[in-house]
């Protein structure tokens, strides 16, 4: 929070991320200065209902920011509830998400049939399909679009291990490949948000400089996608 994060993505399947974000969020600045978003993640209308029920008790809140239907599961019976939940106030967001490629189609099939305010999906310096399909489609739709595994899983940083950055983007002001890789997806202007993805805090608080200066424009981004290529 202190280095301009607000976003809180979580989900019924990380284990007790829920709970702990219900437990802890409050001691620090309490949930007015979070966006928290978390995923339903389960066949069926009845379950779908008891499993977002059991998310809002566990993160202390009468009413989440972002509900997103998680890898797509069920999601025509999910975003019907959604759709109602949001009606209520319940929810202020309705989303889907996926984390691989082989989802695109489905993806955008979703997309250009349903109202939806959020899509999650995988996009990277190595992995640019979604910039060619998806994220024009969610311009044209409205669509704010959430960027997970910018990394790769960390296959990124493999590749990038023992090569410099390139002089031009350190006198922009990168200062690492994290930096640099989180930089090119900022610079879409569909882009919303990216989730890093750590367990390290000190990658967390490397990972928001990405978004705290000026972010490249379309022919920098392009400059650093062919310059990785290259590599």
């Amino acid at each position: 929070f202190g280095a301009g994060g607000s976003l809180i993505d979580s989900s019924p399947m990380y284990g007790r991320a829920e709970a702990v974000i219900g437990e802890e969020l409050p001691k620090v600045f309490g949930h007015e200065r979070a966006f928290v978003a978390t995923k339903v993640w389960t066949p069926g209308r009845g379950r779908g209902i008891r499993q977002m029920s059991e998310s809002l008790r566990m993160l202390g809140v009468n009413s989440i920011d972002l509900m997103q239907i998680h890898n797509l599961v069920d999601w025509r019976t999910q975003l019907e509830t959604l759709h109602a939940w949001r009606n209520e106030g319940r929810i202020r967001y309705v989303g889907i998400t996926h984390y691989t490629t082989s989802a695109f189609d489905e993806l955008e099939n979703v997309m250009r049939r349903e109202a939806l305010d959020f899509v999650q999906l995988p996009y990277s310096i190595g992995l640019t399909s979604a910039g060619e399909r998806l994220r024009p489609l969610a311009v044209d739709r409205g669509v704010a679009v959430m960027i997970n595994r910018p990394f790769e899983g960390g296959g990124l940083f493999a590749s990038g291990r023992g090569q410099a950055l390139p002089s031009w983007a350190q006198e922009a002001g990168c200062r690492s490949w994290r930096q640099y890789f989180l930089e090119f997806i900022l610079a879409h202007p569909a882009v919303t948000c990216v989730i890093p993805g750590t367990g390290n805090p000190e990658n967390a608080l490397a990972a928001l400089v990405a978004g705290s200066k000026r972010l490249p424009d379309e022919a920098e981004a392009q400059r650093m996608q062919e310059h990785w290529q290259r590599l």
